[in-house]
């Protein structure tokens, strides 16, 4: 029996990857909750964790959960879970990759087909059945990420602001998206999940005890990753704003979207992204000039910026030996890798 390659679809702009996902993945999500994902429609305050209330009530668990776990877990020694860590963050970089390629089967054919412009402020461009399905499901996703944080508290490693207040968030920056039903929301949403394919990857393998060498430009992805967001968001506001409210003033139409979930939008990205570039700056600017370690100044800020999602310059997070083979003072314990979302 021979193999003949022209069977093999190749692939087009109408279907990328040459044979289309979508059937496939209509079927799977029919034997998960039995209706097929062509018939998903999200209906604010009837879908599950639609309401306010519900967000709200998720948020404040988290919260409850993380800093009364780490209270509790000063009783108790600290637990290594490394399969259950790996089996975490491999999960995470297949979800994220099959929601990827999703929407890239979803959103390559209309950016083709109708440009830029329509894509993100349209609602037929940026806001059909099957891009909410992703949005919804990408939503959900940020909640099984708050297993990052228990992860940390069962293993007694310092809770930050930063993280804790990353993983909020996000939570919460991805609900008033979907119930502001803005058409934009799919070039975060495609960019972040780019971003987790690679950086849960990289944990994985950490956890592994592979050493990887380019743990310095995941930051440098997730720098970009919040600039091209903010063109994007504040180009769709000011598109919005300015047709709306200033007519009169330059711009090319209206753009699908709420009002209060573009204000979500701007400060929370915003906030992001001054956090990522003094992260950036503090764990490589700073040691590049000096060509030392950095002081405990610079590890603590480094546990601080912890949501980065780029670990510590420590290999697989055991702390360097000294090279005459003493103990460092200060350097007892692993340094926690940063993360993100």
């Amino acid at each position: 029996m021979s193999f003949d390659l022209k069977q093999i679809p190749l692939p087009t702009i109408d279907r990328p990857f040459g044979i289309e996902l979508w059937p496939y993945f209509n079927k799977a999500f029919e034997a998960a909750v039995g209706y097929p994902a062509d018939d998903f429609r999200f209906v604010r305050d009837q879908t599950p964790m639609s309401t306010f209330k519900e967000t709200v009530a998720a948020l404040v668990t988290y919260y409850v959960v993380i800093f009364g776990g780490r209270e509790i877990m000063k009783k108790f020694p600290a637990l290594k879970l490394n399969a259950l860590f790996m089996i975490h963050n491999f999960l995470l970089t297949a979800i994220s990759g099959i929601l990827l390629v999703l929407f890239i089967e979803q959103l390559l054919p209309t950016l083709y087909h109708h440009g830029i412009f329509y894509t993100v402020c349209d609602h037929e461009g940026g806001w059909t059945q099957p891009l909410v399905v992703l949005y919804y499901l990408n939503y959900l996703n940020k909640y099984l990420e708050f297993l990052d944080t228990v992860f940390l508290v069962l293993k007694k490693k310092p809770l930050t602001f930063l993280h804790t207040y990353h993983h909020g968030a996000t939570a919460l920056l991805c609900w008033t998206q979907l119930i502001g039903l803005t058409a934009v929301s799919w070039v975060p949403i495609t960019l972040n999940l780019a971003v987790h394919v690679i950086m849960y990857w990289y944990y994985f393998q950490s956890a592994r005890g592979v050493r990887i060498w380019w743990k310095k430009y995941i930051t440098m992805f997730q720098i970009l990753q919040f600039v091209i967001d903010l063109v994007f968001v504040y180009f769709t506001s000011y598109t919005y704003f300015s047709s709306t409210y200033f007519p009169w003033a330059p711009n090319m139409g209206t753009c699908a979207g709420e009002e209060f979930a573009a204000f979500a939008g701007i400060a929370i990205l915003t906030s992001y992204l001054l956090l990522f570039i003094s992260f950036y700056l503090v764990t490589y600017k700073k040691a590049a000039k000096t060509g030392r370690p950095r002081s405990n100044t610079g590890r603590q800020a480094l546990i601080d910026m912890k949501d980065a999602q780029v670990p510590s310059p420590v290999a697989n997070g055991r702390t360097k030996p000294a090279t005459n083979g003493a103990a460092t003072s200060g350097r007892q314990g692993p340094v926690t890798r940063s993360r993100k979302a």
